[in-house]
């Protein structure tokens, strides 16, 4: 007799549906249910851990957990947080768990965007684990009776040092939960740390500098992981959503009944958004909701819906392409201006211009939104897989109309996210289907969705000019770009690029360049424009790094001389007196404590040249570039080998990344991510565009978005680390911004064509 069950996908996967099995129902032994019901319990469990603060319990058994809470989505914050608490509070890694939070305000900022994970929370953290390693060492002396300055921590024990006695960290539990927790933030922290506990000296961390495997690792390897699209409740129903294909599109008219007719399918409904528009609400729509994905989405493809597009329908990018370098070939907003930038172009022996173009991106991550909910007595709570947890649930009490208190928001592991997921408007919609239908309902995003409704990295236009003397020397520098704003997806009048924005690789441009000016041209949204990994760094990067090697071409130098040239002298940048226009946000960290030091940024470079062997007499059809940046206060520079066949096909032997990111928690996650960055970047740059045509994207799965395939990859990505006793910086965004200039200024080397707008796409052949 054979049972008919539902499979998961990822049961089936395991199970060999990707070799062409077919199954219908099956248990592995040894493998978690990855699909996990919601209703389990952890009371038994929790019933013996005593919190020691908000971050970090203890149980009996000397099993430390500690709470996570920024998302997880491949960058390992959760392991990379642990570990920083784990060294201060001086605890076996071997008996750590950690848990991940769900969206609480009292856990402070939970976005997980900007490369913050560890430069935003490295102090705090370090304060979390001493605190509590103070804690337990006060509840030895307690236990002992004996001084407190006779006790200290070693390796999850606390030893009296006169006599040598030791008590596990398990058996001071129970003393040490009966304390008040010192406190790790506020006002007067200094004198709080100095006054109750005290931070390791780098000699003495034990974590903190070491590679380390992350603690995910294995329930991933065993399909035990869950990730937003994996966590169900028993009874729960599946939505799909039609939206309109233009930005803030209406539903003209609808004929429902054919998709009401799909066997499985339960409701068809115009989805309830309420008066709210723009930022991260939903666009609206008709949902299918059925028993299954498959009922949901057959009866999606029944439905027969015709759209009022409305303003946003007379978007086409090629076109907007033009507006864009229309703006940038005449004078802009000036951003920033120092020396005399007029009368170095009147004057100059040679003037150098270039025109840049990167088009729209998607964030194409591997796991598309999903959002389980449910509402009961006036309360929500939601299961996803989201950058900003706590952002999400303060914007569902907002748009449910109800009490923050009766919002929850669990979150599961990311499967990638780039951006995407720190936008949860996929959250709202299962939020309020489950309100209307009084029953759990999970909203499942498909590749086309996720690719035509993105909120996209915005397209931009550059212009850069430099003149240069009799000598080949830079005397003034002229830049303006224009793009549409992020802010334009919450406030759709918004023409000019934000301050922060522009502080992203553009105001911040470190070269010693007498005169120089940045300027900034209007553009108008007409789609969701949003943060895509390394965000605006992405083009000016680019642009930027690449005149650098055009310039070195016209004063007949080498590219890498010419950009340590253009850098200039050691020093700490004081841009607040370089003719800034606007406010620069040094993302978000006080200056003084991240200066821009052109001396990490030369380093870098020159770390780079040496281990790829920079040279330029290299064979016909090969060639090297190298470019540098800096973003999220790290200093990043890519040298790549590249060599260009006849017929146009790219093959990189060799890349290697010199990174200084400050104290680098985890090497190993350091270079991971940036082999990661440079991959994205590659994907990015070869084929892979976003088009519009009368509002719509045109785009819709990995056929016409190409990503990169393993065979187009680099054969190694290789990356240097620089040992620094600096503040960390940000690693999950900086390795991508330099790949694209430096990968282009490597073609140029091999074959002599310049590669001025993305995607490469055919030019090589043309």
């Amino acid at each position: 007799m054979i049972k008919i069950e539902k499979v998961s996908r990822r049961d089936f996967l395991r199970a060999g549906g990707v070799g062409g099995a077919f199954i219908l129902g099956t248990t592995l032994i040894g493998c978690g249910d990855n699909s996990q019901s919601i209703t389990e319990t952890k009371a038994a469990k929790d019933a013996v851990l005593k919190p020691l603060n908000l971050f970090v319990s203890l149980d009996e058994d000397g099993k430390v957990q500690i709470l996570c809470h920024r998302a997880e989505m491949g960058q390992h914050a959760r392991t990379g947080m642990a570990r920083v608490i784990a060294d201060e509070l001086e605890a076996d890694w071997s008996k750590i768990v950690v848990v991940q939070a769900e969206g609480e305000a009292k856990y402070g900022d939970q976005n997980t965007d900007g490369s913050t994970t560890i430069r935003a929370d490295f102090t705090r953290l370090r304060r979390i684990g001493a605190s509590v390693r103070s804690m337990l060492e006060r509840a030895a002396a307690q236990e002992w009776d004996v001084p407190l300055s006779e006790c200290t921590a070693e390796l999850h024990e606390v030893v009296h040092k006169p006599t040598g006695r030791r008590v596990g960290y398990g058996d001071l539990a129970a003393i040490a939960a009966s304390f008040d927790p010192p406190a790790y933030e506020g006002d007067d922290i200094e004198a709080i740390v100095k006054d109750t506990y005290s931070l390791k000296t780098p000699d003495q961390w034990r974590y903190i500098g070491k590679a380390a495997a992350t603690v995910d690792l294995d329930d991933m390897l065993t399909g035990k992981a869950v990730f937003g699209q994996d966590v169900s409740l028993p009874g729960m129903k599946i939505a799909v959503i039609a939206r309109p294909p233009v930005l803030y599109g209406t539903i003209a008219s609808a004929d429902l009944e054919a998709a009401k007719e799909v066997p499985g399918v339960l409701h068809v409904l115009e989805m309830p958004v309420g008066d709210r528009k723009g930022g991260f609400n939903p666009v609206g729509g008709i949902a299918v909701v059925a028993e299954n994905t498959w009922a949901a989405i057959q009866g999606r493809n029944a439905l027969s819906i015709k759209w009022s597009d409305g303003d946003n329908s007379d978007y086409d990018s090629a076109e907007y392409r033009k507006e864009l370098e229309a703006a940038v070939a005449t004078p802009q907003k000036i951003i920033r201006n120092k020396g005399d930038v007029d009368a170095a172009f009147k004057n100059a022996a040679q003037i150098v211009t270039a025109d840049y173009y990167v088009p729209h991106l998607a964030h194409a991550q591997m796991e598309p939104p999903a959002a389980l909910a449910q509402f009961t007595d006036g309360k929500v709570e939601v299961w996803t897989s989201t950058q900003n947890p706590q952002k999400a649930r303060l914007d569902l009490a907002d748009i449910m109309g109800i009490d923050y208190s009766d919002v929850r928001v669990n979150n599961a592991l990311l499967g990638g996210g780039f951006g995407r997921k720190s936008k949860p408007d996929f959250v709202y919609e299962a939020a309020l289907l489950a309100r209307e239908l009084d029953v759990p309902i999970k909203v499942i995003w498909t590749r086309e969705d996720d690719i035509q409704h993105d909120y996209l990295h915005t397209v931009a236009a550059q212009r850069v000019e430099g003149a240069l003397d009799a000598d080949g020397n830079l005397v003034g520098w002229r830049q303006r770009v224009s793009f549409p704003s992020i802010v334009s997806t919450f406030n759709p009048a918004a023409e000019h690029g934000s301050d922060g924005e522009l502080s992203l690789g553009y105001m911040d441009n470190p070269f010693a360049v007498p005169n120089m000016r940045l300027e900034n041209g209007k553009a108008k949204g007409k789609i969701r424009i949003g943060w895509l990994r390394s965000v605006n760094n992405i083009q000016h990067a680019f642009a930027t790094q690449s005149f650098v090697a055009e310039l070195a071409h016209a004063s007949s130098r080498d590219p890498k001389d010419y950009l340590l040239e253009l850098i200039g002298e050691d020093r700490e940048i004081d841009i607040a007196n370089e003719g800034l226009e606007v406010d620069y946000s040094n993302y978000g960290q006080p200056y003084d404590e991240y200066p821009i030091d052109t001396a990490r940024l030369k380093n870098v470079v020159n770390i780079a040249a040496d281990k790829i062997g920079w040279r330029s007499d290299l064979p016909q059809g090969h060639g090297m570039g190298i470019a540098a940046h800096r973003s999220f206060l790290s200093y990043v520079a890519t040298a790549i080998e590249v060599k260009v066949s006849d017929d146009g096909r790219i093959d990189i032997p060799n890349v290697w990344v010199a990174c200084d990111c400050g104290i680098a928690v985890n090497p190993e996650s350091v270079r991971a991510q940036m082999e990661g960055g440079s991959i994205f970047a590659f994907s990015n740059m070869l084929e892979s565009a976003i088009t519009a045509k009368n509002g719509r994207v045109e785009q819709s799965n990995f056929h016409d978005y190409k990503l990169l395939r393993i065979h187009n990859a680099p054969r190694q990505v290789n990356v240097a680390l620089v040992e620094s006793t600096e503040a960390p910086g940000g690693v999950g965004e900086p390795g991508t911004p330099p790949f694209a200039p430096a990968l282009a200024n490597a073609i140029f080397a091999a074959t002599g064509k310049r590669i001025r707008e993305l995607p490469i796409g055919d030019q090589l052949t043309a």
